[in-house]
């Protein structure tokens, strides 16, 4: 592992370029973790810089930016829990509580869409909506932009970046460029597949193999993030007949709709229960249970979801592969980069 100064060169890019990157002056690519895309995507209206990232880490976990000053995006972005918080469902100032369970933010640079029904493109659109959700932070832009002018570490801190005031745009390209710094891979499964063969006990490779065969969840779980960020219904909106979440519906208004949300990452999904859009299954295992038998049967349940017919030992397998997807972190900043214990590695 390269020592702290060399990581944050290498993390900008050329060497001789790095200087440049470290003031400011050039593009910042994170480190990324064993077994993720290698290529990050490129937003040229908000290119990554190291002083924009620490702006946005600022702002992220300041609670300033909610109403009564009590809670931040961090508040229920938990880094210790895999950037979710540990709940059914959001909750925002007061106690209030949201309808959705909260999303981990691990690897969302790589995301076609934001929040569970999609109904943002970006991150930057995606910032904004918490602070200003009656639910959760409760903060008007207007009010929001006032508050930081009158904060002279974000005074100077945006005129530095951006060249200006805390603009609610420019509010929203510091935070989305600090999520995009969060990484979560270097699994025991991502050793594996790069040839340590020790990494992954027996049981989880049993699971590994009925990953992506018998039980099929490669078929929603693809790719390097474990997501075909596309939507599915999975019955969970369902309950006796009933919809109770309209999910992807209410962006698009197409029948086949009801009750779909996205495909969340399985990276780091030891840290991140409860379980679905609303947080209603409380472990690994029931998850495992509610799969095999075939979900919620609804008009719209997605074909790839029918009864699995594991055996218990099989479902054990599946839990133990599942928790093998837990790793390495890079937690926003270059140093430090950290494993799943919260321990260095630089």
């Amino acid at each position: 592992m390269p020592p702290p100064l060399l990581a944050r060169l290498l993390s900008c890019g050329l060497l001789s370029a790095g200087l440049s990157c470290l003031l400011g002056e050039g593009p910042y690519k994170p480190l990324i973790p064993l077994g993720l895309d290698q290529w990050l995507p490129v937003v040229d209206s908000n290119a990554l810089t190291l002083p924009k990232v620490e702006l946005g880490r600022k702002l992220f976990f300041d609670k300033r930016l909610s109403r009564d000053g009590a809670i931040a995006c961090a508040s229920c972005h938990i880094p210790e829990k895999a950037f979710t918080n540990g709940e059914a469902v959001a909750v925002g100032i007061g106690g209030r509580r949201g309808a959705r369970n909260v999303p981990t933010l691990f690897n969302r640079i790589y995301g076609l869409s934001q929040f569970w029904d999609g109904r943002k493109a970006s991150l930057e659109e995606q910032a904004l909506e918490p602070i200003q959700n009656p639910k959760e932070m409760d903060m008007s832009l207007g009010e929001l932009e006032k508050r930081l002018e009158q904060i002279p570490e974000y005074r100077e801190g945006f005129a530095g970046v951006f060249g200006g005031k805390p603009e609610a745009a420019n509010i929203a390209r510091a935070i989305a460029s600090f999520v995009r710094t969060l990484l979560a891979a270097g699994s025991p499964l991502d050793r594996f597949e790069h040839g340590e063969q020790e990494a992954l006990s027996g049981q989880a490779r049993r699971g590994l193999e009925l990953f992506r065969g018998k039980a099929h969840c490669i078929a929603c779980h693809s790719g390097p993030n474990f997501t075909d960020e596309r939507f599915h219904n999975t019955g969970v909106a369902w309950r006796d007949g009933r919809l109770l979440d309209e999910g992807r519906f209410a962006v698009t208004g197409k029948p086949g709709d009801r009750g779909t949300f996205k495909t969340p990452t399985l990276r780091e999904i030891g840290r991140t229960a409860p379980y679905m859009h609303d947080g209603s299954i409380p472990s690994l295992e029931e998850a495992v249970d509610y799969y095999d038998r075939g979900g919620n049967r609804n008009p719209h349940l997605d074909q790839e979801v029918k009864p699995l017919h594991l055996t218990a030992e099989e479902k054990r397998a599946l839990a133990a592969f599942l928790l093998s997807l837990s790793g390495r972190v890079v937690e926003g900043r270059i140093p430090p980069v950290r494993t799943a214990s919260g321990s260095s590695q630089l």
